[in-house]
């Protein structure tokens, strides 16, 4: 987080932190067999150790809560929060302040604020504070900028700016596209929803998610009689992937912004039929940038410490030819084998290459496979990837052993 402060001393101090949740406390498990020289004292530290489960100690997920300790990553679909605190450090009594949070990202300017009224007046000591909230639904640079405005005393205007910058990122860089659609019935009697369908446009296939499979038989989730009541609201879901023929251009689909049109029926209480079709729906090109690197192969769940095999498949979005060398770092709990630093050779436009990877976990639990990086050696680029995936890691033994 980037912070700009004015260097005028003012008497206002303004503070802003990023509310997230806490996450449970891993500790790494000491163990040993009871033949060997320390016997039994390892399990009885863990037994003593506050932060471990009674009964389970050797298990690394513990049940006490830890405080992010950073500022932590943002992802595309993600609600930031954020505390903004106003606190008087002076002696005397400030008045008219007005605090003004707003969101600036690449296409958009947004007021977070919620109240835009000044406070008449605050005493020393005291303090102003204020909760912000923002579904994120871009990629990419956000600014919060952090106004703070008031009066002193002797009736002097002051004014002064902050600015935190973050990251907006994709969880998950892929072709696939959901769709969520929102339909409400907003006339006063009930209506029959006879029939809601995405018509995907010529590059992708659709996949209807509203749909409960039960004894080999599709059951909507809206039960068997889809009745909407009046001013209620349903919500539809569909997936579109793209066709094979399409799926391994990437230059082609990092252009599509068409997905394809919403087709509504339904009928009154009389047995009036009524029927909407949308235009052509619109989404965002995603943000692949030059080099695009995704898995096509990798396992649900691996054991501790044993080596297990990915396929990274690396694509060139640009248009130019790049020679790209793949660099693995380790992490504090993914750790790769192999030579670091080996070239791949030239990759031309829209080409891909398929890299067979092999990879171990030392720390058990959801693992976010990352510390890859790819350089161009024609133009110097560095490109690093993190969070590319996740995988499972579980311990193989049992008991004591593990």
């Amino acid at each position: 987080m980037d912070v700009n402060q004015a260097k005028q001393e003012h008497l206002l101090a303004l503070k802003v932190m990023r509310l997230t949740k806490p996450t449970l406390f891993t500790n790494l498990p000491a163990t040993c067999e009871d033949r060997d020289l320390p016997g039994d004292l390892f399990g009885q530290l863990m037994r003593q150790d506050p932060s471990t489960i009674k009964g389970a100690e050797t298990l690394m997920l513990g049940e006490m809560l830890t405080l992010p300790q950073n500022f932590g990553n943002i992802f595309l679909g993600e609600t930031f929060s954020s505390y903004i605190s106003v606190h008087n450090d002076s002696s005397q009594v400030v008045k008219d302040i007005l605090v003004k949070a707003d969101l600036q990202t690449s296409s958009q300017r947004l007021n977070l604020s919620a109240s835009n009224s000044a406070v008449a007046e605050l005493k020393p000591e005291c303090c102003i504070d204020d909760v912000i909230h923002h579904e994120v639904k871009e990629i990419g640079t956000h600014i919060l900028v952090c106004a703070v405005s008031y009066t002193t005393q002797q009736g002097e205007k002051l004014y002064f700016r902050k600015f935190f910058k973050f990251q907006s990122d994709l969880s998950s860089v892929t072709d696939e596209v959901f769709l969520e659609a929102q339909i409400q019935n907003i006339t006063t009697s009930p209506m029959f929803m006879e029939k809601v369908s995405l018509e995907p446009s010529m590059m992708y296939n659709v996949t209807e998610l509203n749909m409960v499979t039960q004894a080999d038989k599709g059951e909507s989730t809206f039960g068997k009689m889809s009745y909407l009541q009046p001013m209620d609201t349903r919500q539809y879901l569909y997936c579109l992937k793209p066709k094979p023929e399409y799926a391994e251009k990437a230059g082609i689909i990092k252009g599509v912004t068409v997905i394809g049109k919403l087709d509504i029926v339904w009928k009154t209480n009389l047995g009036e039929r009524g029927r909407l079709q949308t235009s052509q729906l619109q989404r965002m090109a995603p943000g692949y940038g030059d080099i695009r690197l995704s898995l096509d192969l990798i396992p649900d769940t691996v054991n501790l410490e044993e080596p297990f095999d990915i396929i990274c498949k690396i694509t060139n979005c640009s248009e130019r030819t790049m020679d790209l060398v793949l660099e693995m770092c380790n992490t504090s709990s993914i750790h790769w084998c192999g030579i670091s630093g080996r070239q791949l050779g030239k990759l031309s436009p829209g080409a891909f290459l398929s890299l067979p990877l092999t990879v171990l976990s030392s720390v058990q639990g959801l693992q976010s496979i990352s510390g890859l990086r790819l350089t161009d050696t024609f133009l110097k680029r560095t490109y690093e990837y993190d969070d590319i995936a996740q995988v499972c890691v579980v311990c193989p033994f049992t008991s004591n052993e593990c």
